[in-house]
């Protein structure tokens, strides 16, 4: 038999929710995605996830479950009057599903123009997109929406949907295939069910017309080597690039950096994308140890908005080989998720009596505030006193990284706080 056209991903596309893979704490038994889906009360939503978990698929199965119409829009490829023409089409007993991918490509007047619908109930929204909506989605257009964070797969997904493949596929049934291992397969499918089918795919068709097949970890590899795709702005890899960026910025290699970014903008990556990731960069990776840094990315961002390509890609190239040459520390991000952490812990404890705020006669007179030392009136504005609650009193989540600037700060926190928090 002649493999079919179609691509064994768009093959196995399921039919119905339980035919859904994955995403158990949405669409399981008590799932509360699934109830709105029975129930025929589905909200407008955004779905958000990586690429590969079914963000399309779970749309196309809400309208089919709920009997409703369907309409589908790429963001990339559609604009206002798209949307007006589908919001002017008339709709049935329930409001009509109306599903943008990507939709964090749409920018605010075209999300804009999707507000009077969606409040209204003239269609129910449902957006998917890779980035996250607090960044992507204007707030406007995001309060009217319920947000479904969807999860990459997991090894247990990611066999179920192999051999799913192999049971119901037309052309893989005509085979026996035996997998000496699943490890490369999974690993080199990062959790995306689409490349993991595309994948399986290849490395059958590498074998030709055989129809026994052995598959190792050494194929698999082998076969992913020799067909890699180019990045693809709508996903595919998406993330493998901006992960290799983003390491050689903090390996200190303006050549890899250059590189990865030319790799993203020859594809077209949107250049407000590589600006904020190097925004973040600039703080968890280089922080005190050069503060310059977060200005000179936060200036980026701007500029890159202002100018765009191609223009920006200068910026852009100027900005990333300042960050990968400066000085590195996660100093700053370590000590926020060890506060992070032990406020989770400690969120019952009191702030103490003199840090507390004393707006009124009856708060000064129960003690708020009292033995507070303002620490302007002191020599050098400085007096030592506890700022922290007293359980965890001389507990320490700063701790100063080797390089000029933080040994500088090392020596004003032992100069003013001795070894009261072991500096």
């Amino acid at each position: 038999m002649n493999i079919a056209t179609a691509p064994l991903a768009e093959r196995l596309r399921p039919r119905t929710l339980d035919d859904f893979v994955g995403q158990e704490k949405l669409l399981g038994p008590n799932g509360p995605l699934r109830r709105a889906i029975m129930q025929n009360t589905i909200p407008s939503m955004i779905f958000w996830g990586p690429p590969g978990v079914g963000k399309t698929t779970l749309a196309l199965l809400i309208a089919e479950t709920t009997k409703r119409q369907f309409y589908n829009l790429s963001a990339i490829s559609s604009g206002v009057k798209d949307l007006r023409e589908v919001l002017s089409r008339p709709t049935g007993l329930f409001p009509a599903i109306l599903f943008i991918d990507e939709i964090h490509r749409y920018n605010k007047s075209q999300q804009d123009a999707l507000l009077g619908a969606v409040e209204k109930g003239q269609v129910t929204l449902i957006g998917a997109t890779t980035e996250n909506p607090s960044f992507e989605v204007n707030s406007a257009l995001l309060s009217r929406c319920q947000v479904y964070i969807l999860e990459a797969f997991g090894e247990k997904d990611l066999r179920e949907l192999v051999d799913r493949a192999l049971k119901k596929d037309n052309w893989l049934k005509e085979k026996k295939i035996d997998f000496k291992s699943y490890d490369a397969l999974f690993r080199l499918s990062g959790g995306d069910g689409r490349k993991l089918l595309n994948l399986l795919e290849l490395i059958v068709l590498g074998k030709g017309e055989a129809s026994e097949i052995e598959i190792t970890d050494e194929w698999v590899t082998q076969v992913a080597q020799q067909n890699i795709a180019r990045y693809d702005k709508s996903g595919e890899q998406h993330y493998d690039i901006i992960s290799a960026f983003i390491k050689s910025l903090r390996g200190s290699d303006p050549n890899g950096a250059v590189y990865w970014m030319a790799r993203m903008i020859v594809a077209g990556e949107d250049p407000a994308f590589i600006a904020r990731r190097m925004l973040i960069m600039a703080s968890e990776d280089i922080g005190n140890a050069n503060p310059t840094a977060v200005i000179m990315a936060n200036a980026c961002m701007q500029a890159v908005n202002v100018i765009g390509y191609p223009e920006c890609r200068i910026i852009l190239s100027q900005v990333a080989i300042y960050l990968a040459t400066s000085p590195k520390s996660n100093a700053s991000y370590l000590a926020i998720g060890e506060a992070m952490e032990a406020a989770q812990r400690t969120a019952h404890l009191p702030v103490p009596l003199h840090l507390r705020n004393a707006p009124s006669k009856l708060m000064k007179e129960i003690g708020y505030g009292k033995d507070y030392k303002y620490a302007h009136d002191f020599d050098g504005n400085f007096a030592k006193q506890n700022f922290l609650p007293d359980e965890i009193k001389g507990t320490k989540f700063f701790e100063p990284g080797h390089n000029a600037r933080e040994e500088e700060l090392k020596k004003k926190l032992q100069h003013w706080w001795g070894d009261w928090y072991n500096y």
